[in-house]
């Protein structure tokens, strides 16, 4: 099963921010009733990583980055399995 880490906004008060509230680059609420979004948050199905940050784009290019990382394996078991001939 692959890992999986959500991304998820949140309001200044903690609350979630439904998806269906849009807003600006910058977090400001496109929605009438939404107070805006504060933080993005992502956190990873593994366990031993997760993420809170203002900016979206960057939690979101934090979590493709350690997605990636699944996909690769653990570092010390790509290093076993590496056959390198000479």
């Amino acid at each position: 099963m692959p890992f999986r880490a959500p991304l998820t906004n949140h309001h200044a008060d903690g609350t979630l921010c439904p998806a269906d509230h849009k807003h600006t680059s910058s977090g400001k609420p496109l929605h009438a009733d939404c107070p805006g979004r504060s933080y993005t948050q992502a956190v990873c199905s593994c366990g031993d990583w997760a993420m809170k940050e203002r900016g979206k784009g960057y939690v979101n290019e934090c979590r493709k980055r350690h997605l990636a990382g699944h996909a690769q394996g653990p570092k010390v078991l790509r290093d076993l399995l590496r056959l390198d001939t000479p």
